[in-house]
Formats: C-alpha cells, structure tokens, sequence
C-alpha cells in the first residue's frame, strides 16, 4: 500500500513564518495592465508528485489506514419526537463500518447502471438532497468509491431549481430524506428520474404509500436499507478511478440566472484537500470537528474530507440551529468551521454575557483588552493567568476543545477575528475562496497579528493576479498597494460548467485564468483584501459610480445584520436599503433600550416586527452602519442614508434569495418597493443637502 496523506503530508508550520513575505511574486511574471503572478510564500506552488493521493478513494483510504476501528461519523440519537430530545452523548460509525457500508451501497447503485435502470445520460450521475447527517457521507463516499458522479441538491432549493438541475445533470437516481420525497414524486413526470431511495427508514404503510404513488410514474421507491440488501447480494470490489474523472457537479446559482454546474475532477477535489491541510495543526491521534454548515457547499465538503484523511471523526448537529451551541459543549470538537453569521453571533452573545457593569464586567475588560493587546503586538493569543482565570470558561461554550475555526463564504470584521482570537486562543483562520476554485484561495496564517481584514496569503494550489479595472478607477500600479480584479489559476481551479460553453468562456481567459468579478488589493505582506465587486455598478445622480454589492459586504459584517439591501435610484443623490436584524441581537438591542423594563425574546416576533417600527430602533441601527462603513472607508456618496428595518426576511420561497443565498436584486426591490421608494420621498438628508 502506498504512503497516504495521513502519515507523511500533513505538513507542520516551521517555527519562524515569514510574516513579511506570505505571498511573493513571480518574476517575469509582470505585464502591462496586471500585477505579476503571486505564489504561496512558505509551501510555493502545490507539487502533486510529493502526494500519494490522486483522488478521492484516496482519501478516505488514508482516513482508514489509521485504524478501521476508529471512530468517523457521529450523531446524537433521537430520544423523543413529542418534545423533542436527544441523547446526552454521540453515537459513532467506525472506518472500517463505514469501508462496509460505502461497499454496500456503491455496488447496489453500480448494479443499477449496469442493469440500465438507472443512466443514459453523458455522465453516470446521482443526486443527494438532505441536511448534513452520516448517511449524507456514507452515500458520497460510494458514488466516490463507485466511480460515479454527485450532485448536491441543497436543502433549501425552490422547486423550480430541483426540477432545472434534475433535468440538466440528468439525474435518474436522488437519495433524500423523507420529507423530500413528495415534492419529487409531484414532478417526477417532467424529469428523467427512475429511482428514489429514501435516506430514512420506511415504516410498512409509508413505504406501501410511496411505492404505490412511484408505480404511477414508473419510479422506483426504495429506502436505504432495501439498498443495501441490493448492495450485499451483488456485492463487488471498488471500481478504478483516475484523477481527470468527474467527481461531482456542483451548482452554484447566481442572482439573476438558473444554476450553473460546476465540474470537479477527483484531482482537483483531492488537491484542495491536501492543500487546505497544509500548515494545519491537529491532533495526530484523530482530531474531531463538527459537521453544520451545508454539505452541499464546497466549503464544508472539503473541510469534511480533510478530517477524514487524518483519520479524524466528525460529529453531525441535530439538525437545529438553536441547538448548535449544546451540540458542541457534547462534542467538544477540536474544528469549528464557521460562517459569519454564526461567529458574529458567537461574539455578540458572549460580550453581552461577559462584558457587563461591576466587578464580572470589569475583570472581563481588563482580561480582555491584556490579551488583545498582546495578540496585537506579538500575535501570541494565548495569556496563561487570564485564559484560566476569565477565558477557559468561554472556551467551554464550544466545548472547550477548539484547536482550529475558520471563517469562509462571506466578509468578517476585524474586531470579530481579534475576538475569537483573544477568547478561544486557538488558530482563527480566515480565508476566500468560490465553488469554481474547489474552495481553495487564501487561507491566513496562524499567528498573523495583521491578518484581520484581509483573507491571508495565495494558497499552495493557487497562483493570483490583480487585473485594472480602469471604470472603477482600480489598477496594479495602485500606491501603496495594487489593486484589481482577482483573478486564480491551478490545479484546483475548473474547466468548464456543465453544458455550458457561453458562461464557461465568459469566466475563464484562454491563459486559464478564472476571473472572479471580485477586486481585491495585495499588501506589503502579501496579503489579499477584499475591497470591491466588479459587477453591479450604478450611478448616482451627482454622477458618483457606487459599487453595491461592495458597500452590502462592507454592511454584513456588522452583528446585527443577518441580510441587507442597498438600493440606488440614479436619479438620486444618495442610497436607501433595507436591514433585516438579527433576532437574537435585536431582542437584546430593543431589552436594553427599554432600561430593563421589559424584556423581549428572539422568538416572538410580533415584539421584534414593532421594534422594526420604531424610530428609534431605526436610527440606532443606521447609527451601527455608518459607524462600520467609516471604519472601512466608505465615502459619504457611498453610505447608506436612510433604512427600512423590517423582520419580513428575504428568502428562497418568495424568489428573493438564490439558492446559495445570495439577494436576487431585482426582486428584492419589488418585494420592498414601496417602502424604498418611499425613503427617496422625505425631505433630503442634511449630509446629501450639502454636496
């Protein structure tokens, strides 16, 4: 057997980072119009050659060469449905259980292809739609393990985009939870599908029901027990995979159009992998993370393989987002995935606790602000009197294990990076990346006391230029630093969408090169940041050209918003928009502007909708937005002037959110139309009066 990740490539940091030189350019690289070509400063380019893995079997063969009797997936067990309960500690698959299981179920889906029950299309493809769960990963590893291609569905789709990716990846097989599957068998007629296997057990009566209402459509019903029993009786060995194979079609929708499918190989998979663990310190006895943020999203799928190549276990949540934080303090994992949402709410929830009047809240702010200025001055986030006196304790709401989060998928303000720093002393890794890319990007370096708001250096698999944009004023002769359009070439990177040449040719240049639509600037340490988007560009009345989805980025970062609209009239001087609060953080906003008086909970919302109305509630919010946009540099032509603050959320259902969650513009606008319409009708900010 060959030497896998597990042994010989989890490559530890050195002792002395080069700080000052994390992205360093190549040269001759340097053209007129771009930057030269940035590489990784400590690993430079990724080289294959020095990896055993080439694919994704691979992987998980590492996972098990470090014992098939260690543990790999996990869940809490459902105690009660009534009130709902689970069990006080997790229940584990073992490698080689799961070795058994993906066996089982890759020889039941390949038997259905060879005996034509399923196929017929360009490429052998099967569907997954369910929240994150172990039989999500144990059907992945098959398909993977079976030389057969995934597509995720995502928990949240619309029916319009089930059906559209159905047809379009040629789907005749979809493994699903159960509540999915009457809204497939509702649309089973317009698409190619012949078989749908029920993740949940079925019960006799369910079953019959299902299979009864499948025979009127001519589709099979199974669940995933009945699979593996077609699994054991025509049980065959792993089927040869090569790196240039289709691994998986991922969708990534934008705001305007249906999906596109991207196309990953199992080399460009699996060099993401090796590449994301570069650098990445855990425990070599099998570290342990938790498994919530969607597994139909590039982000999580990587981060879960990783684990799995080291032989680590990764705990599945209960499903409930209210129930993230008990889920952790029972886990106690070492990995702590994150997105902003989730981590500004971690950082609002304990300074709310912590950072109180008295004597608690004074000892907190003393510890506090020691650490962070220690973090500040030598990157150390570690202090051995106040992490046992103040912070251990804060530790323990995550379980008090965390050797490692990270932060993906959207922007994170600087002070939430040196929070998390400062009260989990543990590597707080902040890093960009896009479905097109396989997630791989930039990841910043451990113990970087500058890397808060930027998203770290070019990543082994990567190399990155800056392009001008000379509409937006942005070019790679920028003082201090260069600035443009990001763009990403490497072994990570795609070739194509699925079935889609225009939007492939529109996204990668002849050289390559996958240009992102984000502008970014590189610093003297080379580092990226995020400053702009090229898309979505107005004018303003005073002539003034605004980016909106930039200003909407600068905005998310503050806690208290959970979505927001900017909205331009171009026959106006200024910008409107709408915020949708954070109902947590509101409740407590609106409790302690009563003085105490009354209390409100993040759960009723008739309270919370009222608040929305209130003036007062109102401008302190806009108060927050201006506060976080001059701290980014925002000009006032940029800043937003006035706000709707409403709890109506945007959402799938109502078209105005993509499937990937992303604000559908124009149908946001229709949806608050009147209400910003309405903010372009009062008397003109003074701000705006005096240009």
């Amino acid at each position: 057997m060959a030497t896998f990740l597990a042994q010989d490539a989890v490559l530890p940091l050195p002792e002395t980072l080069p700080y000052d030189k994390q992205s360093v350019p190549v040269p001759g690289t340097k053209r007129p119009g771009q930057t030269a070509h940035y590489v990784n400063g400590l690993w430079g380019p990724l080289d294959l050659a020095k990896h055993a893995i080439k694919t994704l079997p691979d992987i998980f063969t590492s996972g098990l060469s470090t014992g098939k009797d260690k543990p790999l997936l996990g869940y809490r067990p459902l105690l009660s449905k009534n009130s709902l309960k689970f069990g006080p500690r997790y229940e584990w698959y073992t490698f080689g259980q799961v070795d058994t299981r993906r066996r089982e179920l890759g020889s039941a889906i390949h038997h259905l292809f060879q005996t034509k029950v399923c196929g017929g299309g360009e490429l052998d493809t099967v569907g997954l739609w369910s929240i994150n769960r172990p039989e999500w990963q144990m059907v992945d590893l098959a398909l993977q393990a079976y030389n057969k291609v995934s597509v995720s569905l995502y928990d949240t789709l619309g029916k319009d985009s089930v059906e559209y990716i159905i047809n379009h990846a040629h789907l005749t097989i979809i493994f699903a939870t159960l509540d999915h599957i009457p809204g497939l068998l509702k649309i089973v007629h317009k698409t190619p599908l012949k078989v749908i296997v029920s993740i949940d057990a079925l019960t006799p009566e369910t079953s019959r029901v299902l299979t009864e209402w499948g025979q009127v459509h001519g589709v099979l019903v199974k669940d995933l027990n009945e699979m593996v029993a077609l699994g054991q009786a025509n049980l065959i060995e792993l089927l040869p995979v090569s790196p240039s194979d289709v691994a998986s079609i991922c969708y990534t929708s934008g705001t305007t159009n249906m999906p596109k499918g991207v196309v990953i190989t199992h080399q460009q998979f699996s060099s993401s992998v090796i590449t994301n663990l570069l650098g990445t310190e855990l425990p070599s006895d099998g570290s342990c993370m938790l498994s919530y943020l969607p597994l139909a999203h590039i982000y999580e799928r990587v981060n879960e393989m990783a684990s799995t190549a080291i032989g680590g276990r990764i705990g599945f949540f209960t499903g409930d987002p209210l129930r993230l934080i008990e889920d952790c303090q029972v886990l106690k994992p070492n990995f702590f995935p994150g997105v902003p949402r989730v981590l500004n709410r971690i950082y609002q929830a304990v300074m709310a606790t912590a950072d109180v009047p008295g004597f608690k809240g004074d000892l907190f702010r003393r510890a506090y602000q020691a650490k962070l200025e220690k973090f500040r001055t030598t990157g150390d986030n570690t202090h051995l009197f106040w992490d046992a006196l103040v912070f251990r304790k804060i530790r323990a709401v995550l379980g008090g294990n965390l050797l490692l989060i990270s932060s993906g998928s959207a922007p994170i303000s600087r002070d939430v990076i040196e929070f998390l720093n400062v009260a989990f002393s543990c590597y707080v890794s902040e890093g960009y990346g896009m479905t097109e890319g396989c997630a791989i990007g930039t990841k910043s370096w451990k113990g970087d006391k500058g890397a808060g708001g930027t998203v770290g250096p070019v990543q082994a698999a990567t190399e990155v230029k800056l392009i001008d944009v000379p509409a937006m004023g942005y070019t790679s002769e920028d003082k201090p630093n260069p600035r443009g359009e990001i763009c990403m070439r490497g072994v990570t990177c795609f070739t194509t969408y699925y079935k889609d040449e225009k939007n492939t040719k529109e996204s990668i240049d002849e050289e390559g090169w996958l240009h992102t639509g984000d502008v970014g600037e590189i610093d003297s340490c080379g580092r990226l940041k995020i400053v702009d988007r090229v898309k979505n560009i107005m004018k303003l009345a005073q002539g003034e050209y605004v980016a909106l989805e930039k200003i909407e980025n600068v905005y998310s970062v503050c806690p208290i918003v959970a979505q927001i609209y900017i909205h331009g009239d171009p026959l106006q001087a200024f910008l409107v928009g709408v915020v949708i609060p954070d109902p947590v953080l509101l409740a407590g906003l609106v409790s302690k502007m009563s003085g105490g008086k009354t209390v409100v909970s993040p759960e009723d919302m008739q309270a919370l909708s009222e608040a929305c109305r209130a003036p007062r509630v109102n401008k302190l919010i806009l108060d927050m937005l201006t506060k976080e946009g001059n701290k980014e540099g925002l000009k006032g032509f940029e800043s937003v002037k006035r706000i709707q603050v409403s709890m109506d959320a945007f959402n799938i259902e109502d078209g105005t959110l993509t499937p990937t969650l992303k604000v559908r513009r124009k149908d946001a606008y229709l949806k608050f139309k009147a209400e910003l319409d309405g903010l372009y009708t009062l008397a003109e900010p003074s701000s705006v009066a005096k240009l």
